[in-house]
């Protein structure tokens, strides 16, 4: 009876993961082979691999292009991100007047919107009336505004430093709970052995928080590439397509040109990316793991 009664009261729960996470992915896989469009329904078919040779081969864009844009938003703003969250870490390690509060206003950032945020750094960076070119004016660095967001050299790094500001919070957050975990007695006993506290960074913290850094860095590597909706909210992708990632080529496909087959397509390149990426990572980090 137990037993039944637990099947009934999961059912619900299994109810909901089809309707809102089996069946759209399903869906979404079985639309990046079709000829699915929202104003050509009639015209619904199997094409193959057409959606996927399109959207690589596609005259209007650069395939390589956005791909390239892809890595360099990844890998900038996820470097940056994890440095300073790590420092920003550690110095919230060390008790202080006011640390509480000091915590409290630095991670509050992390609930945040992604889009409020991009918004409020569009105003920053804008080329007529943002206040970074005005302060940059006002103490004489610059005598004309930049246009921060309307110059191809500089739109993609002035949406990655909102991007980096957004998710340092989030890496303060896990690995300071992490370095709080990290027993007293080790960094006692590498003190006895005349071990420095650099050195005690290395070989006893950071061997002790590999997993948190692990897990956390690939949680980011996920969420940086599948949301770019601070790209969205100061950009839009552009200019000539120098902010323009998957994920936005993707929702561009989709509510913009209505073409739910290419947008599926590149849906499920970027789940199979991260799917191959995943798996290596995990194995280089689990391999490095057991040889030690």
């Amino acid at each position: 009876m137990k037993r039944k009664a637990y099947f009934f009261m999961m059912i619900p729960a299994f109810a909901m993961l089809i309707v809102c996470l089996y069946y759209p992915f399903l869906r979404g896989v079985v639309m990046a082979f079709q000829n699915y469009k929202m104003f050509d329904l009639t015209n619904v078919r199997f094409i193959g691999l057409k959606n996927f040779t399109d959207v690589i081969f596609d005259t209007n864009i650069s395939f390589a292009m956005i791909v390239a844009n892809t890595f360099i938003w990844l890998f900038g703003s996820l470097t940056f991100q994890f440095l300073l969250g790590f420092i920003l870490a550690l110095l919230l390690r060390k008790p202080f007047v006011g640390r509480g509060v000091y915590t409290g206003f630095v991670f509050y950032a992390w609930a945040l919107s992604g889009f409020a945020i991009g918004l409020t750094w569009a105003w920053l960076f804008n080329g007529q009336f943002g206040l970074i070119n005005d302060i940059l004016m006002k103490i004489g660095i610059i005598k004309n505004p930049i246009g921060f967001l309307s110059e191809p050299n500089l739109a993609l790094i002035s949406v990655i430093i909102p991007n980096i500001w957004y998710g340092v919070p989030f890496f303060g957050i896990m690995l300071l709970a992490a370095l709080q975990s990290v027993p007293k007695e080790l960094y006692e006993a590498a003190t006895i052995d005349g071990t420095g506290q650099v050195k005690q960074l290395f070989y006893v913290t950071i061997p002790y928080i590999k997993p948190t850094i692990v897990s956390t860095l690939l949680l980011r590597t996920m969420w940086i590439i599948n949301f770019p909706d601070i790209i969205f909210a100061m950009t839009n992708g552009g200019p000539v397509n120098r902010t323009n990632i998957l994920a936005t080529q993707m929702i561009n496909k989709v509510f913009k040109e209505y073409d739910y087959g290419q947008g599926s397509a590149i849906g499920l390149i970027i789940m199979i990316v991260l799917a191959i990426y995943s798996y290596f990572y995990l194995k280089w980090t689990t391999k490095k793991d057991d040889a030690i």
